[in-house]
């Protein structure tokens, strides 16, 4: 079934110049009870979507405190339009990490007689910026086309160099801001796998933050935290170098706890891992082919739960509130974001 979906590249065009502050100040709940709507998923084992569950097997906890489920329902892409972009990155990968990428998705573009599952967009993050190679389209031979008529870009950050760093770190988070203002305009869920290393995380290594670094990045992960939430994307992280880099795989893990203020604030906490996992996504890192974790990411829109819960008053602004659900039957793997800030406000002054 196709669905009209806004035009990735005219979106882009009307972001040429972006930066790493939100275009518009977010819309800030009144400190009252805020409803907070959670995408579940849930699945065995093997990999396989669990769909037999009930309301009644499932405990929202909120800070530790169980919350009462003022909706729930289980969805089916069949019943609801279901987007997926492909980000492959090729600002921190190197030149065979990317070429090796390119391959992966060309695989998955082409699996299935060409036709693909979701209506998938497919960009580049090039040290330039994103450059979009197929707007949205089930048709994945022409997406494995147009990506094979473009080239592995030229190279022009001083990789190795803490200069060079803070730049790829700044190339994706403009590119991920990019894609959280278009999400908003797009039905449905939104599924953003992005295919990568990762960006450098740069804590730990007597990388410099003041307070003032803080407090624009503590608004950074308050931004990312609710657009995401609000806009129904899920984010997913595939890394297909993770065993040649196991020093560094595991590193994001010390990081995924939600912050609560920014004092608590380093540069690691805003790393794609990091953000993947709070979203309620996944870290697929593995040797194998880029396309096999592609197919084990949508896997998880085999079926999912939607369940809305009432969040407390809060005491104060950018409240976060870590989550956790539950279900009653054992031996099942259950994923949804870590936490929501409650009552968010960015600054507009920032």
């Amino acid at each position: 079934m196709e669905f009209a979906w806004r035009s990735l590249l005219t979106f882009g065009t009307c972001l040429a110049v972006v930066s790493l502050t939100p275009a518009q100040e977010a819309q800030s709940a009144p400190p009252s009870q805020q409803s907070i709507h959670l995408i579940v998923t849930v699945t065995a084992k093997s990999g396989a979507a669990v769909s037999d569950l009930t309301q009644q097997d499932f405990t929202i906890l909120d800070n530790k405190a169980a919350q009462p489920i003022t909706s729930f329902k289980m969805v089916t892409p069949a019943q609801e339009r279901v987007g997926v972009i492909l980000c492959l990155d090729e600002v921190n990968a190197d030149y065979s990490t990317a070429v090796m990428q390119r391959d992966g998705v060309t695989r998955f573009l082409r699996s299935n007689g060409g036709t693909l599952p979701y209506p998938t967009a497919v960009e580049i993050l090039t040290d330039r910026g994103a450059q979009v190679v197929q707007d949205f389209s089930t048709d994945g031979t022409l997406a494995a086309n147009a990506l094979a008529h473009s080239t592995v870009d030229r190279r022009e950050i001083d990789r190795g160099t803490s200069f060079g760093d803070f730049d790829r770190v700044r190339i994706s988070l403009v590119a991920l801001h990019r894609i959280t203002q278009l999400a908003p305009t797009l039905p449905g869920r939104k599924i953003v796998l992005w295919i990568s290393p990762g960006w450098p995380l740069l804590s730990g290594r007597n990388f410099p933050i003041d307070t003032k670094m803080q407090q624009e990045l503590f608004q950074e992960i308050l931004y990312f935290s609710t657009q995401l939430r609000l806009a129904n994307v899920t984010l997913y992280n595939i890394n297909a170098v993770a065993v040649q880099q196991m020093h560094e795989s595991a590193y994001y893990e010390g990081f995924v706890k939600g912050v609560s203020k920014p004092s608590e604030i380093l540069v690691g906490n805003i790393g794609l891992q990091v953000l993947a996992v709070q979203s309620g996504g996944q870290v697929v890192e593995s040797s194998t082919d880029a396309a096999v974790m592609i197919q084990k990411c949508l896997a998880d829109l085999g079926t999912w739960y939607e369940v809305t819960i009432q969040s407390a008053p809060p005491d104060r602004p950018n409240e976060y509130h870590h989550i956790e659900v539950k279900v009653e039957k054992k031996g099942l793997i259950v994923r949804t974001r870590e936490g929501y800030y409650s009552n968010p406000i960015f600054d507009p002054q920032r």
